[in-house]
């Protein structure tokens, strides 16, 4: 990924830049991330529909690579599961939904160092967690129907907690019979 040019060598001016531009966009939100190595970050956004979306930003040699992981690859539907995503990516700014050679699914972009700025990277972020928090329960519903009906009879079954699954009632629980 080329973040650094050695071990406890410092980052070049452009790239320390941009890392200074993630930093100060990172403490405007109030956000503490993880620093493994210089150059890389990783922040958890909190959402609504999606608890938290675990987003990387890498400053490389000529860009900053935003990575966020979405969902794994689906049970089921999978035609149907990706075409929802990919029908999305065309209205998308700062990043799209992609795939790894296993189906998992990620949100990833790319910003020039030049681009790096601390409100341009607060935007990008609100963008991860905006795609993230908003087609995640429609997501899962296509991919992981036959697994959340499980899980719900399961709960149900044991007295179990369905405060998670609520999003899903409508057919996870057909009859309205978990209340």
């Amino acid at each position: 990924m080329g973040a650094e040019t050695g071990p406890g060598t410092p980052l070049p001016d452009v790239q320390r830049n941009a890392a200074n531009a993630i930093e100060a966009a990172l403490a405007s939100l109030g956000l503490t991330p993880q620093r493994p190595r210089p150059g890389s970050y990783l922040v958890a956004l909190p959402g609504q529909r999606r608890l938290s979306t675990m987003t990387w930003l890498v400053v490389g040699a000529h860009s900053v690579l935003v990575e966020a992981f979405f969902c794994r690859q689906p049970d089921e539907n999978h035609a149907r599961f990706y075409r929802f995503l990919l029908e999305r990516n065309g209205r998308m700014y700062g990043v799209h939904f992609a795939t790894d050679p296993q189906g998992d699914v990620y949100l990833v972009g790319r910003l020039a160092l030049a681009a790096a700025t601390a409100q341009e990277i607060d935007t990008v972020l609100g963008c991860v967690l905006t795609y993230s928090d908003e087609n995640f329960n429609p997501a899962l519903s296509i991919g992981f129907e036959s697994s959340i009906r499980r899980e719900w009879a399961w709960r149900v079954k044991r007295g179990e907690s369905l405060a998670n699954l609520q999003a899903f009632a409508a057919f996870a629980d057909p009859g309205g019979q978990a209340g």
